[in-house]
């Protein structure tokens, strides 16, 4: 019994557990329901990883590797939890759950031959060197080698999917709205990063287990790092708002080369929305987007949108937020107000967002910008 992996195991059970009796208690919607199942999922990942550190495979070995099929779950249910938190239609069809499926159904058919060729007492000898049958070694060696390779393709696939489609959310948003600081769902690519190195973690630990290969993570370090993911994955789960659909839209499409407004059109478009920030300085407004910015100025969405991409080569929230570092410039150097007044003087409501445009702007954040500006003029 490995008394450490047992307790850090037991400890993310009951956060898990925690988690869904909260999950479950909260409003049905699409994403919850996705959040349930994907905690589920986990759970029982986690029980199984609690049989082996415990030492209950010893009582129960037919319950070893029970997961493995369970598991190539979990990269097509973070999808979906993605799919139901950040696209507006999330409607999974027949296909898309066949085709989830299927990595379990492969799991299952490799392991077919270890679980009905062997009986528990030979199953237990593999667990000694000593005892074990070189036979009996070779097909678990392949079972677990197939099971892990069919866990990492599947996961692999539902990871970059998912990626893509955090990135797709960021730039729908980046075409709308001038703050997308709380629609952004920024904590998912983060955490959906650590989960993947996470579980590449996993999968290399079994495989190295099978060839006697040990290294520092195992046992202890992997555990750990899996736990803090998972718990601060589930609190920023059971955290996230219920993005309203105009929040969670798919992307325009992609502006054809050939541009659908004239060239004098697209001038006469950017010259009203120069004025519109300029003279009625409407980039002040925190939460300005482009519906209204539109009806401001008396032109359609679509026909500023194509303005910004094609003739000013932007977007909706650089072109809105370049109006608002250059008013901070002017009044970091022209006033004594602190950082944080500026910052909602200008319009953002975010300390992360003004900070970041700032320094990509200038090369310099709020604070070492008014240095450098105080120092010249002394």
């Amino acid at each position: 019994m490995d008394v450490l992996g047992t307790l850090i195991y037991a400890t993310m059970l009951g956060v898990l557990a925690l988690a869904l009796l909260q999950a479950v208690n909260k409003s049905r919607q699409k994403q919850t329901t996705c959040l349930i199942a994907l905690l589920v999922l986990l759970i029982i990942h986690v029980c199984g990883e609690l049989v082996v550190y415990s030492g209950a495979y010893q009582h129960v070995p037919w319950l070893v590797g029970a997961q493995f099929p369970v598991r190539v779950l979990l990269g097509p249910a973070l999808y979906f939890y993605a799919c139901a938190t950040m696209s507006p239609n999330p409607e999974f069809s027949k296909r898309n759950y066949l085709l989830a499926l299927s990595g379990p159904v492969l799991v299952i058919a490799v392991m077919l031959p270890f679980v009905t060729g062997l009986n528990s007492a030979e199953k237990l000898a593999l667990a000694n060197p000593a005892t074990r049958h070189p036979e009996h070694y070779k097909l678990a060696l392949f079972t677990c080698f197939a099971a892990t390779q069919i866990f990492v393709f599947y996961t692999a696939v539902y990871f970059f999917s998912a990626l893509k489609l955090h990135s797709r959310h960021r730039q729908q948003l980046m075409e709308r709205f001038s703050e997308i600081e709380s629609r952004s769902v920024n904590w998912f690519g983060v955490i959906l990063l650590l989960w993947g190195l996470v579980w590449l973690c996993y999968a290399i630990s079994y495989i190295s287990v099978f060839f006697g290969w040990r290294w520092f993570g195992q046992g202890v370090v992997l555990p750990i790092f899996e736990a803090c993911v998972l718990l601060a994955f589930a609190y920023l789960a059971l955290n996230q708002a219920i993005l309203a659909p105009s929040d969670k839209a798919e992307p325009r499409a992609q502006q054809p080369r050939t541009s659908t407004v004239s060239l004098d059109r697209m001038q006469r478009i950017a010259a009203k929305l120069k004025r519109a920030m300029k003279d009625e300085q409407l980039f002040m407004e925190e939460d300005l987007s482009l519906h209204k910015l539109a009806s401001v100025i008396g032109v359609s969405e679509n026909h500023i949108s194509e303005t910004l991409s094609q003739l000013l080569q932007t977007n909706f929230f650089q072109f809105v937020n370049s109006y608002r570092i250059e008013e901070a410039e002017k009044l970091l150097k022209s006033t004594d107000s602190q950082v944080s007044t500026i910052q909602f003087d200008v319009g953002f409501n975010s300390k992360s967002t003004f900070n970041t445009a700032f320094k990509k702007a200038t090369g310099l954040t709020p604070t070492q910008y008014r240095k450098r500006e105080s120092t010249v003029t002394n």
